[in-house]
């Protein structure tokens, strides 16, 4: 494959653009994940579309499996190179290509850095609002093949509605240039669509157009004590009726505890409480700071609230927010078995309960620790390691209990990934998500784009 590539007439690769010793191998082949050992062929790190276009031909003609990598942020081993695959790394695929000032719209390399491209909109006076904790490293590719979500959904939803255009090479080598950033196409199938959230099944994405929005205005946050989980959501329908939410997350006690543990956040205020949500609104008007008090202390009268803390500065508010963002990273150590689930935000009250339950009397030893954008639905389940316990050991006994979780999602009519993707790490549980129906229409589609099934093979399906 290296000769090939390095000798192709037309865009040949540079040695410097294929790596395959064991260090490399082993950086570029895995993910956050850690369920499966990375074991890739070679990296190979394209330049220019074309040059994906080169790899995927080369690959098609000797019979070798792609794995795309972006940031290698994912947690359900997505971008895991375990047989054998090519891994393809679209680290320097990361610049600004055009900038469409009247359209708000700027076209990427797919692996730009979402900071990056956050702050080339901010650069622009607008807003790129796709936010979460890995933004520093993820890469805008992954989020499209992940539709990756984060704490801004409530108001600014997913991934996929800042997606205007893509260009895509295909599993069949094939370049697609798709909906050229256009608001109305109405030209039949959107292929667009289907790439996003594709996990890299499809093809490779090279370049993408993304929609920014103008910036939000005077954010302020405030965090609440609750005793009651199901008072959180009464304090979302609350607060929904008369302000437009930026955020609402929520997070429990374990999660306070172990942040507090590491010194790197303050109490947000003397009270203990079972749960907390954090609500985030813009205030540019004394008269919309006057509604969040009205509304706080009416969720106070109504014993729903028990203590809570509003911003007063900017500085105050990235403080607040470290009580959210900070506990992935926190609670990273004690090796957590991660559900990344949702469902209606109707039935959440219902579907934590039934979970709850099932956790106690699975795993009446464990820590559980809760926190998720709840004001979307997505809820994440962090069951953490004990310390006698080997990493082997502790997850065979949190699979045990994967069915009765599901089987649960399944009854709500949710999702078994919200927003991590499927990968290696849920696709023994799809099932519980999509109907065999569905999933032989799944089959089909790619075979449509990837008739040798080139491309990341064996991940949401077999």
């Amino acid at each position: 494959m290296c000769t090939r590539l390095c000798n192709h007439p037309t865009h040949a690769f540079e040695a410097t653009q294929i790596k395959t010793d064991a260090e490399s191998l082993q950086h570029w082949g895995r993910d956050w994940s850690r369920q499966f050992e990375p074991n890739p062929s070679a990296v190979v790190f394209p330049k220019t579309t074309e040059q994906v276009q080169t790899v995927v031909q080369v690959c098609n003609d000797l019979g070798l499996v792609i794995t795309p990598s972006g940031g290698r942020t994912g947690l359900s081993a997505g971008a895991v190179a375990a047989n054998g695959e090519v891994v393809v790394s679209l680290d320097k695929m990361n610049q600004v290509l055009n900038f469409y000032p009247a359209d708000r719209l700027v076209e990427v390399q797919a692996g730009m850095v979402t900071k990056a491209l956050q702050d080339y909109a901010e650069a622009q006076g607008l807003y790129y609002p796709v936010d979460f904790a890995s933004s520093g490293s993820s890469q805008i590719g992954g989020n499209i093949g992940t539709n990756a979500g984060g704490i801004k959904v409530i108001r600014y939803g997913m991934t996929r509605n800042w997606v205007a255009g893509l260009t895509v090479v295909t599993g069949n080598g094939d370049i697609l240039r798709l909906n050229n950033g256009m608001v109305k196409n109405a030209t039949g199938y959107d292929l667009r669509q289907l790439f996003i959230g594709a996990e890299g099944t499809l093809g490779l994405i090279t370049e993408a157009q993304i929609r920014l929005e103008r910036p939000p205005r005077d954010l302020t946050v405030m965090v609440l004590g609750v005793d009651e989980f199901a008072h959180i959501m009464q304090i979302l329908a609350t607060f929904q009726r008369a302000l437009d939410l930026t955020a609402f997350e929520f997070f429990d006690h374990v999660a306070v505890q172990k942040l507090l543990a590491t010194g790197h956040v303050q109490r947000p205020f003397d009270t203990d409480a079972r749960f907390y949500a954090l609500i985030e609104f813009e205030a540019p008007y004394e008269p919309i700071m006057d509604t969040a008090m009205q509304l706080f202390e009416e969720c106070v009268a109504n014993g729903w609230v028990i203590d809570g803390v509003m911003s007063q500065s900017i500085a105050q508010a990235q403080e607040l927010w470290k009580l959210r963002e900070y506990i992935s990273e926190t609670i990273s150590v004690f090796t957590p078995y991660k559900n990344d689930i949702s469902v209606l935000i109707s039935h959440v009250p219902a579907f934590i309960a039934d979970i709850e339950a099932i956790v106690k009397a699975n795993y009446p030893d464990f820590e559980i620790c809760w926190f998720g954008h709840i004001g979307d639905g997505n809820l994440h389940l962090n069951i953490l390691k004990p310390e006698h316990l080997s990493k082997e050991a502790f997850f065979a006994k949190c699979q045990t209990v994967n069915d009765k979780v599901f089987s649960t999602v399944q009854k709500y009519g949710g999702s078994i990934s919200a927003e991590h993707g499927v990968g290696m790490t849920k696709k023994p549980y799809l099932h519980y998500t999509r109907t065999p129906t569905e999933l032989t229409y799944l089959r089909a589609i790619k075979h449509v784009f990837d008739n040798n099934n080139i491309m990341n093979r064996g991940k949401i399906f077999d």
